[in-house]
């Protein structure tokens, strides 16, 4: 081989050798993998059965009724705590009254124990109506769920009974014959506190 081929196959040899460097050409074995995940929410959907929780015509002084309800809950989250707004309307049908007629209805929020009512908070629908409804849930709600474990847990219920009283003050009451309070309670669920899933 002559001076002129080993120079040209030297620097042929070169700039192979340069351009697999330069162009970053390798052989290799590889893989790849993947992960996914989902994020579905779930709900919290509470209702009270009946929805009229109560109907009573022809009421006096003095008398009295126990009302039950449930609070179910068909959502899918566990409810922690309820809150619960209480609104009312006087139709004074007269005209002439001086008091509110919802100061003379005694409201007492019981629950069944093997067949005893306890009562867990009294009041009047007055009171109800200008309580904020956390109060109204750490008086009411929060003895209720505790004796029921502390939530109302995702597809299931659980009874509240209720005693209605329109109070006998011993006084003159007749402003309030023939008139009517139609009463309105909204209850607010909000769900049990998050936890390690």
């Amino acid at each position: 081989m002559g001076l002129k081929t080993k120079l040209g196959l030297g620097v042929s040899t070169a700039a192979l050798g340069l351009s697999l460097i330069g162009g970053g050409t390798f052989a290799y074995f590889s893989d790849t993998a993947e992960a996914d995940g989902t994020f579905s929410a779930g709900t919290v959907d509470l209702t009270a059965e009946p929805t009229q929780v109560i109907e009573v015509d022809n009421l006096k002084p003095g008398d009295w009724m126990i009302r039950s309800f449930d609070l179910e809950n068909n959502g899918t989250i566990d409810i922690g705590s309820i809150k619960m707004d209480t609104s009312y309307s006087v139709d004074d049908v007269g005209g002439n009254n001086t008091e509110d007629f919802g100061e003379h209805i005694k409201v007492s929020f019981l629950y069944n124990d093997d067949k005893n009512d306890e009562v867990i908070h009294e009041t009047t629908l007055a009171d109800l109506q200008s309580q904020d409804p956390d109060v109204i849930e750490g008086n009411i709600f929060s003895g209720w769920f505790g004796e029921h474990g502390g939530l109302l847990e995702a597809g299931t219920s659980d009874n509240l009974d209720v005693m209605f009283e329109f109070v006998d003050n011993g006084e003159d009451q007749n402003e309030f014959q023939e008139d009517s309070l139609s009463l309105t309670w909204e209850f607010e669920a909000m769900q049990a506190d998050g936890e390690e899933r």
